[in-house]
C-alpha cells in the first residue's frame, strides 16, 4: 500500500497535477453547492413540493453534476496528457509508455476525473442533508429546507476562505465575496419566483 502511495505522489509531482485537481475540486464543487442552493431556493419560495420530490430533484441533479464532472474532465484531460505524453516521447526520441510519465498519462486524468466528479456530487449530498433528516425525523419541510440552504451558504463561505488561501488574500474578505454570489443568485430566484 505504501509502495502505490509513493507511486501516486509521484506521478502527481512530475504531472504538477495538485494544482489542477484543487482546481477542478474548487469550480466544480462551487458549481454544485451553487446548484443545489438555487434548487433549493427554488423550492422554497414555490412551496408546491414534497420532501420527497425535493430530495429526488436534488439527488438527480448531484448525480447529473457528479457523472458531468466525471466524464467531461476525463476526456479532456486523457486528450491532454496523450498530447504531452506525444510531444516529450518525440523530443526524447523513445517510447515512454512504460516509464513514469506514461503511467502517470494513464492514470492522472483518472484521478482528476474524479476529484472533478466526486466534488459536486459530495457537497450536493452535504447539502440536501437537511431533507433527508426531514423524511427521518419530523421537521416542517420549510424548516428543512432553511436549514439546507444554511448548509449551502457555509459550503461557499469556506470555498471562498480556501480561495483566499490559495490566493493569499484575507480569507474574510474571500469568504465573503463568494457568500455575496450565493446571495444574489438567492435574490434573483425569489425576483423571479415572484
Amino acid at each position: 500500500m505504501m509502495e502505490i502511495l509513493r507511486q501516486l505522489q509521484l506521478l502527481v509531482r512530475i504531472t504538477r497535477t495538485r494544482n489542477i485537481a484543487r482546481r477542478y475540486f474548487v469550480v466544480n464543487g462551487f458549481d454544485g453547492a451553487l446548484t443545489m442552493l438555487g434548487m433549493i431556493m427554488g423550492f422554497y419560495v414555490s412551496e408546491a413540493a414534497t420532501i420527497d420530490v425535493m430530495i429526488s430533484a436534488c439527488l438527480g441533479a448531484a448525480i447529473a453534476l457528479g457523472m458531468s464532472g466525471i466524464s467531461s474532465a476525463y476526456v479532456s484531460e486523457a486528450a491532454e496528457r496523450r498530447q504531452e505524453l506525444r510531444e516529450l516521447e518525440t523530443a526524447m526520441i523513445r517510447d515512454l509508455g512504460d516509464a513514469a510519465h506514461g503511467r502517470a498519462a494513464r492514470l492522472v486524468p483518472l484521478i482528476i476525473a474524479l476529484v472533478n466528479g466526486l466534488s459536486p456530487l459530495l457537497i450536493a449530498l452535504a447539502i440536501i442533508a437537511p431533507l433527508w433528516l426531514s423524511a427521518i425525523v419530523p421537521i416542517v419541510p420549510a424548516l428543512a429546507l432553511q436549514i439546507a440552504i444554511a448548509v449551502a451558504f457555509v459550503i461557499i463561505f469556506m470555498f471562498g476562505m480556501l480561495l483566499g488561501k490559495v490566493s493569499e488574500t484575507f480569507w474574510l474578505l474571500s469568504g465573503l465575496r463568494t457568500l455575496c454570489i450565493g446571495a444574489v443568485t438567492c435574490l434573483i430566484i425569489f425576483l423571479v419566483s415572484v
